[in-house]
């Protein structure tokens, strides 16, 4: 279960006027790579200025611990519960590795690369197996850098979303409603949907939204300012959750991408 804070607080974090009008700056200020960005790989530009705007703030914030640390610590002296433990270190001594293999590829000091508590770096917050994977040089420099370099770090999120499989030009969620005797098996359950909108009509879900029937989707439960909000979550919003599989960042992701979308709307006076 998620913990900590309600959704109407979470939300605010992310979906501020600072973030809304820092993300407008930047999709302008890098629209020709957007653009180009959406072309190559069909992901939504909204989506990736707003990843960007969740994880670093447009890179403001990417991050001041060494990496190389940050990654030893919670590999070997990190106390977790023994459930936890090994899982834990395997993760993290698997990311030491991919860490150490990024420094020699990309011929960098692995003490002096940088990042989060957690081990991940750059505008988009790889962490080091990711930025292995699927970090790309999209200004044709002869290095893929997400530390410095906004363009890369574009081409970078849309091909992590393309490689995770975003579908071009489909819904993400949409509201719903919900009948007194609704099924609320399944709840806020972050894996790929399977159930069709139509079984879920049949289950007491009416989304607000008319998408197609055969499209799959899972049902969530926000706690939203002014009571519960039910939302069904279709494919691409489980893609969200790839990047970091929790209901509140995924649903962040979404509405700061529109709050963007809608206000660079507004001051262009069109789309």
């Amino acid at each position: 279960a998620e913990k900590v804070k309600p959704w109407h607080d979470y939300r605010k974090l992310f979906v501020s006027e600072l973030r809304i009008n820092r993300g407008v700056k930047f999709w302008n200020k890098n629209q020709k790579t957007l653009q180009r960005a959406a072309e190559d790989f069909g992901v939504d530009p909204a989506i990736i200025v707003s990843i960007i705007g969740v994880e670093t703030n447009y890179g403001r914030n990417t991050g001041s611990y060494r990496v190389v640390d940050a990654l030893s610590t919670l590999a070997f002296d990190y106390y977790v519960s023994i459930e936890k433990r090994e899982s834990r270190k395997k993760f993290f001594t698997t990311q030491l590795e991919h860490l150490f293999l990024l420094a020699r590829e990309q011929n960098q000091d692995p003490l002096s690369l940088k990042g989060s508590y957690a081990g991940a770096m750059g505008w988009g917050q790889f962490m080091p197996n990711s930025y292995r994977n699927y970090a790309v040089d999209y200004d044709d420099d002869k290095l893929a850098d997400i530390w410095t370099n906004p363009t890369d770090a574009i081409g970078s999120v849309a091909n992590y979303f393309a490689k995770h499989g975003w579908k071009k030009d489909q819904p993400v969620a949409t509201r719903a409603q919900v009948g007194e005797d609704f099924d609320s098996q399944g709840l806020n359950k972050m894996r790929r949907p399977k159930i069709s909108i139509a079984d879920l009509e049949t289950k007491g879900y009416k989304p607000v939204k008319n998408y197609a029937k055969d499209s799959k989707a899972f049902p969530m439960l926000l706690a939203g300012k002014y009571g519960d909000e039910y939302w069904l979550g279709l494919h691409n919003f489980y893609v969200i959750g790839r990047y970091n599989p929790r209901i509140k960042y995924a649903m962040a992701v979404y509405q700061l991408s529109l709050a963007i979308r809608e206000r660079r709307c507004e001051s262009l006076e069109s789309c």
